[in-house]
């Protein structure tokens, strides 16, 4: 039997030759940290169902932020969690808001853009007749997003997939004298079953029906483009898909053909299915924690939204890589 030409083995069977040819390289400055936000004082408060994850009071978010900047992730992801909520989100854009009382105290935040922890119906949207109506919630997404740079937020990230929101904030932030400002628009985000613990999180399970009518359809890869190709079209600066792992072709499909700064949102489903496995010994959670990450940079991702950043930034600190 002739021995094979090529033996890819070669390049596989020492760590140092592995690593040297190694395609996809993870690193602490590709993280942002998504951190949940609320109102008091030493408020530390455990998330039931994301195991590691809290709801923080603004001096516990300093101290967290601080913690996160020391191990060199270079920007976090606020969720605000406000202390009465109606119909129109109205706290989303107080000056005196959760979030931009947050902002203040931190800088090099990136300020989620959505009503849905604010309204009391948990929808994003204003719902007028039982319906989730697109264009009077474009007035107030833009208002949202002024009061958040005013506040001193670098990047403003729109999440609500309403029609046409990327343009209208766009609009609202250059006549506010914040033309600088980049948008990271939640481009192709997917009405997922993932998102079952932020909901928990952020208490913004919708009180009636769901978020399909906005949120895409999972089986969708063609509309995805279109939704990119529209928010490019309309100003944004960085585009993002969500969720990551369930949508990996989706990450690479959309750097292939954009070619422009891409952010893929690991979500909260995601990091309770490794915590919990890796909690109940049914894997090693270090490594699926790399992989899982390494994966997502691999399909094309430059920035990766992840509730492990830290965790991640620890065992990269430590030297611990893909074997």
């Amino acid at each position: 039997m002739p021995h094979p030409m090529f033996r890819p083995r070669r390049l596989r069977e020492k760590p140092l030759l592995r690593k040297m040819v190694r395609e996809t390289a993870l690193s602490v400055d590709d993280f942002v940290y998504p951190l949940f936000v609320q109102h008091g004082r030493g408020v530390r408060e455990p998330i039931g169902s994301m195991p590691g994850q809290f709801r923080l009071s603004v001096d516990e978010l300093i101290k967290e932020c601080k913690d996160a900047a020391g191990m060199g992730i270079p920007a976090v992801l606020l969720f605000g969690i406000p202390a009465e909520k109606d119909p129109r989100g109205s706290e989303a854009w107080a000056e005196d808001g959760i979030v931009q009382q947050a902002v203040r105290a931190v800088k090099d935040s990136v300020p989620d853009v959505c009503l849905c922890e604010y309204t009391s119906h948990g929808h994003c949207g204003v719902v007028e007749d039982g319906a989730v109506r697109n264009d009077p919630t474009l007035e107030l997404l833009a208002r949202t997003a002024v009061s958040h740079v005013e506040a001193g937020a670098d990047v403003v990230a729109p999440s609500d997939m309403m029609d046409g929101r990327v343009g209208a904030l766009r609009e609202a932030l250059d006549e506010a004298s914040f033309a600088e400002t980049p948008i990271m628009a939640y481009s192709a985000k997917y009405a997922s079953v993932f998102y079952g613990p932020f909901r928990e999180a952020a208490e913004s399970t919708p009180q009636f029906g769901d978020r399909r009518s906005y949120q895409m359809d999972p089986a969708n890869a063609q509309e995805a483009m279109r939704e990119i190709a529209l928010d490019l079209d309309e100003g944004a600066d960085i585009v993002m898909v969500k969720p990551a792992l369930p949508y990996l072709d989706i990450i690479a499909r959309a750097k292939l053909e954009f070619g422009v700064p891409l952010a893929a949102y690991s979500v909260s489903g995601e990091y309770a299915m490794i915590r919990a496995a890796g909690r109940l010994g049914w894997l090693d959670e270090e490594r699926a924690i790399l992989e899982a990450l390494t994966s997502i940079r691999r399909a094309g991702a430059d920035i990766i939204l992840t509730y492990f950043a830290k965790d991640a930034a620890r065992l990269l600190e430590r030297g611990t890589h893909l074997r």
